[in-house]
Formats: structure tokens, sequence, C-alpha cells
């Protein structure tokens, strides 16, 4: 059974910091891309960030361009989410995803963890 538990949400003020942290079980990491979604309040859930397998290529919404960066660490089962210069629209639920054949946003993902609330305020 595929496990993604994502940790490293909170509460911050304009313009801090938080990193996300998101660790797989029940896989072979190193054969999924990984992306990190987030869902506001009453809006759908969007693409955030995403990693390949390797790490060797990453792709941002342009919201957060800039300003995130998304890694990862194969020997850990681990991809993180490094959030700087947060805005108050960056408040969302923040889930990491599995795709397995492709990596990006239009990519199939297949398995989701719960979320981890990240709220910035003004």
């Amino acid at each position: 059974q595929v496990l993604l538990a994502e940790s490293g949400g909170g509460l911050v003020q304009a313009g801090g910091s938080l990193r996300l942290s998101c660790v797989a079980s029940g896989l072979t990491f190193r054969n999924y891309a990984m992306g990190w979604f987030r869902q506001a309040p009453r809006k759908e859930r969007e693409f955030a960030a995403a990693i390949d397998w390797v790490g060797r290529n990453t792709y941002y919404v342009d919201s957060v361009k800039g300003r995130f960066t998304i890694s990862r660490d194969n020997a850990k089962n681990t991809v993180y989410l490094q959030m700087n210069s947060l805005k108050p629209e960056d408040t969302a639920v923040y889930y990491c995803a599995a795709a397995v054949t492709e990596w990006g946003p239009g990519a199939r993902y297949d398995s989701w963890g719960q979320g981890t609330q990240v709220t910035v305020s003004s």
C-alpha cells in the first residue's frame, strides 16, 4: 500500500518561509515522479510544482516560480517544497502526489497524501 505523509505546514506571516516534507512508503520511490498540489478554501485543487524521478527537472506554476523550490532525496524517500516569500494567497492545504509514467503538471498522479495546512497571515 502506497502511503504519502506530508508535514511541515503551519501558520506564518507574509514574507516568511516554510519547508514541507512528504515521506513515501510502500513504493520504490525512485520510480515515481512527484508533485505538489494545493487547494485553497472554496477553490479547486491546483498544481504547484513537480520534479522528475531523479530530481534533474522541475516545473512550477507561474504564481510560485522564483519563490518555491521542489527537491527530492531518493535515499530518504522524501520530496520537499521550500516555500519562501509567502503571500496570503498561498494559504491552502498542500498535497504531495506520485506519478509513475510521466512527470509535470499533466502527469497522472495515482497516489496522494492527506495534505498539510499552510496559512499565511497578512
